[in-house]
């Protein structure tokens, strides 16, 4: 049996060894945006999984794009120089042909926050605050600090911004940047009615949301060598009436591949903290399978997958052409190797690991071909 989720994938100029995907996760380990030993250690556990495409967290493209004071950022010399040498670090780890992309990211009016473990609420006085940015002033808290609107002069440094961490991300080497316009971010605030109250050519229709999202992409690919892929993480629907609806995010994603986009993670949510999705297995699926059917898109779905089975028949059914996991492959940073083991693959393990192979195998045997379909 050949496995679907273990075929190799071409994406615009990038050329994956398999469709296992590390979804971007944040940390919250950084100091001033530059990772440290949490990032050495963490990001070499990834380079060894065996996932084909690696995306590093969240990182913010300026110092207040930032979700909190602990969250990566490449938008200085120290920032770049670190991210580099720890990226290197889990290059020489990783099976032949692993990529490793960066995720950047403003954070808009979701900035300017602490850490999750320590509430995820906004900055006090004394905490070193910061004024946050959306595309009009409206709060993410109905009663929490309200964001500045964002005006000509604004946007265009924003997109600057973008800009200057995407050529930073070519410096280090990288093999993809994704530009995030989901879970309530920046660009994503900009896509959503609910959000974006503005009268002039950036609110009001779906063309004028989608200007900034669409500028972002253009002016990213420009500023990367052809040899590095571009993709965008996008909310395909905000749970709500009144929100960004699943035919709008057709249509976004359209015009983002016509912008250079070679693929989309299909995500969803994340606009406001009242709203609650209908979480379940393999939710966001539909979302990423209907953006591959009707824009022709690489598409990686994402979403409480976690079984090897579930993500090799979202692969095999044509839903989407990559798998994405997160919390799952917290729990266990072996995933690929237990999936490889179950679905008759070969296993990479790295040479000082190769030992375990055979615990690998009695863990998780192969699935019957009756349990594999299933």
């Amino acid at each position: 049996m050949t496995s679907a989720l273990f075929s190799p994938l071409t994406v615009g100029p990038m050329s994956l060894p398999n469709r296992i995907a590390v979804a971007p996760m944040c940390q919250y380990s950084a100091s001033d945006g530059t990772p440290g030993d949490w990032h050495t250690q963490h990001w070499m556990s990834l380079g060894m999984s065996g996932a084909g495409m690696i995306t590093v967290e969240a990182t913010g493209v300026e110092r207040h794009g930032r979700i909190t004071h602990r969250c990566l950022g490449l938008y200085s010399d120290d920032n770049e120089a670190a991210i580099a040498s720890r990226l290197a670090a889990a290059r020489r780890v990783a099976p032949k042909g692993t990529r490793f992309g960066i995720q950047l990211a403003h954070a808009g009016r979701k900035a300017s926050v602490h850490i999750p473990w320590h509430g995820g609420g906004p900055l006090g006085p004394g905490e070193d605050a910061w004024q946050t940015v959306a595309p009009s002033a409206i709060p993410y808290w109905p009663d929490g600090p309200v964001p500045l609107a964002l005006d000509e002069p604004g946007i265009d440094r924003v997109i600057g911004h973008f800009v200057a961490a995407a050529e930073r991300a070519a410096r280090i080497g990288v093999d993809f940047v994704e530009v995030h316009a989901a879970h309530g971010y920046l660009l994503h605030s900009f896509l959503s009615p609910l959000t974006n109250h503005r009268a002039d050519h950036w609110g009001c229709s779906l063309e004028n949301r989608m200007r900034l999202a669409r500028a972002v992409v253009r002016a990213v690919h420009a500023a990367v060598p052809a040899t590095m892929a571009v993709g965008a993480r996008l909310s395909c629907t905000d749970w709500v009436d009144g929100g960004i609806t699943p035919d709008e995010a057709v249509a976004v994603a359209s015009a983002l591949k016509a912008d250079g986009a070679v693929y989309i993670c299909a995500s969803a949510g994340g606009l406001r903290p009242d709203i609650r999705p209908p979480e379940a297995p393999s939710y966001l699926v539909p979302f990423a399978e209907r953006i591959r059917r009707e824009t022709g898109v690489v598409t990686r779905a994402v979403g409480l997958i976690d079984e090897p089975q579930q993500a090799e028949a979202i692969v095999a059914d044509g839903k989407a052409d990559i798998v994405a996991l997160g919390r799952a492959m917290l729990a266990d940073p072996r995933w690929p190797w237990r999936a490889a083991s179950i679905l008759g693959e070969e296993l990479r393990p790295i040479g000082q690991y190769a030992r375990c192979a055979g615990v690998i195998r009695k863990w998780a045997p192969p699935a019957s071909e009756g349990e594999a379909a299933a």
